[in-house]
């Protein structure tokens, strides 16, 4: 039986074109590479190489064996690497998906940390606002900002809770009338967030008290960085997170409406594919994310 040692030196030793390169590169004796390569030759009853004073060629059986070994010791090698990574929290590849606001507001410093901590892992991230299926898109991680879980398929963590608030731009009222309770609101300029074109419920709560509110369809997006644009510019009213709105408020940019009133927090949540023990790379990524948010209240969630 041939084994994988003696085709991994007859491959350095064919690409480097020397004995000796080869055995440096191997961390070998060059004497063993000699050997080696001498009994492989005994084991398939060919010369596999010339050697000459100046280097070292393949003969054609020699081509022939490598040819078709390499492929195979490739694909060992690939295979023995992504097992390695598989049980390492240190090293391998991270696919991850986010929302396209989030991502862009939070997830570079995040990620630069994360990096410059363990470079052995490498990073994919897909942005969007649609929520994906994370087992059938083939992603290891999710990051999500939205209402309490209820799927039961997955399994997630959350990270803390998200504010949002109704708001719109000062210039709206000068042609509408400010609202000074949620009955005040009318459904043509509240623009919804939602990405099946069906216009959002927005809950109010006060003292006890309890509001429903049923935005327009004038406007519906699943891009908040989209609204909270249509918003500035005196558009109409929508309820957003304070990751998106937080410099407006603070600049008059736009103002908050119902500021008595609350509504309802979002999650910052990561979710993941149903494992059964959940892969070490992912656990570095969900317990590095958490620590940071938790470490760095100047760029955590809520801002």
């Amino acid at each position: 039986m041939i084994e994988l040692k003696p085709i991994r030196v007859l491959r350095a030793v064919s690409d480097l074109k020397s004995f000796s390169q080869a055995a440096r590169a191997l961390d070998l004796a060059p004497a063993s590479v000699t050997r080696i390569i001498n009994q492989l030759e005994q084991d398939l009853g060919a010369q596999l190489l010339v050697r000459t004073t100046r280097q070292v060629a393949l003969t054609s059986a020699g081509a022939t064996v490598l040819s078709r070994y390499r492929p195979l010791l490739e694909g060992f090698e690939e295979v023995t690497q992504d097992l390695q990574r598989s049980i390492r929290p240190d090293a391998g590849h991270l696919r991850l998906t986010a929302p396209i606001s989030l991502g862009i507001a939070l997830l570079p410093q995040v990620i630069a940390g994360f990096r410059l901590a363990y470079p052995g892992i490498s990073v994919e991230i897909n942005f969007t606002d649609t929520l994906i299926d994370v087992i059938e898109e083939n992603c290891d991680l999710a990051v999500r900002v939205s209402g309490p879980p209820t799927d039961k398929s997955t399994i997630w963590r959350k990270l803390c809770e998200v504010p949002r608030r109704a708001i719109a731009a000062p210039a709206l009222f000068d042609r509408l009338p400010r609202p000074q309770h949620p009955d005040d609101l009318i459904a043509a300029p509240l623009m919804s967030y939602g990405a099946k074109g069906e216009p959002e419920q927005w809950s109010f709560a006060r003292a006890g008290a309890q509001r429903t509110v049923r935005a327009g369809k004038t406007v519906i997006s699943n891009n908040g960085d989209f609204l909270y644009a249509m918003a500035r510019i005196g558009e109409g009213i929508c309820v957003l997170p304070d990751f998106i709105t937080a410099d407006g408020l603070q600049s008059g940019a736009v103002i908050e409406v119902l500021p008595d009133w609350s509504i309802p927090s979002l999650w910052l949540t990561l979710f993941y594919p149903p494992y059964e023990r959940l892969p070490p790379v992912v656990g570095t990524f969900a317990d590095y994310f958490e620590a940071f948010i938790d470490d760095h209240p100047d760029l955590r969630v809520p801002v």
